[in-house]
């Protein structure tokens, strides 16, 4: 029953069960129906996306290869790396206050570590936004370095407040 809906027709987002004319709810699962395709499509749509990942693309962390000025920019990119059957993620830049509702504001996107090379190589070729191999370690490494920064300055703190008890006392 759930393959034969036509594309005009209502249908059930969940199960696939196409609707009656009259009825707005799936009978069966009490979810709102919808006009569009059926569930196997859907299911097959991102079947047909997983199969063109390659398996060597997706082991390490992620890592940042691109930035996007906003949502459309950042799922075009998504495309010219899923064609090259590598990965991505992306996740909203740091430092954009926008709500998470809106396309606007900066994205990056984010790759595993063993699909760096060929998305950046992937990206320079479609003449996309890159960022440099350098910024291409994992985010672990960056909080790693804030976290440093943060007790090397606890540490001078106490140098000043010793040596100042020091000097007045």
């Amino acid at each position: 029953m759930a393959g034969d809906t036509a594309p005009g027709a209502l249908s059930c987002p969940r199960c696939g069960r196409s609707g009656e004319g009259h009825e707005r709810f799936c009978a069966t699962c009490g979810m709102p129906l919808a006009f569009g395709r059926d569930r196997e499509a859907v299911v097959s749509d991102l079947h047909a996306r997983a199969r063109k990942i390659r398996p060597q693309y997706t082991e390490g962390d992620l890592v940042r290869v691109a930035r996007a000025a906003h949502q459309a920019e950042a799922e075009l990119i998504q495309g010219v790396l899923l064609e090259e059957g590598i990965p991505s993620m992306l996740k909203r830049s740091r430092g954009f206050d926008v709500p998470d509702m809106l396309a606007a504001g900066p994205r990056d996107v984010l790759v595993p570590a063993s699909g760096a090379p060929a998305a950046r190589e992937a990206l320079l070729q479609e003449a996309l936004p890159v960022v440099p191999a350098s910024d291409q370690r994992p985010a672990r490494t960056r909080v790693d370095r804030v976290v440093f920064g943060l007790l090397a300055l606890v540490a001078l703190v106490g140098v000043l407040l010793w040596l100042g008890t020091e000097l007045l006392g």
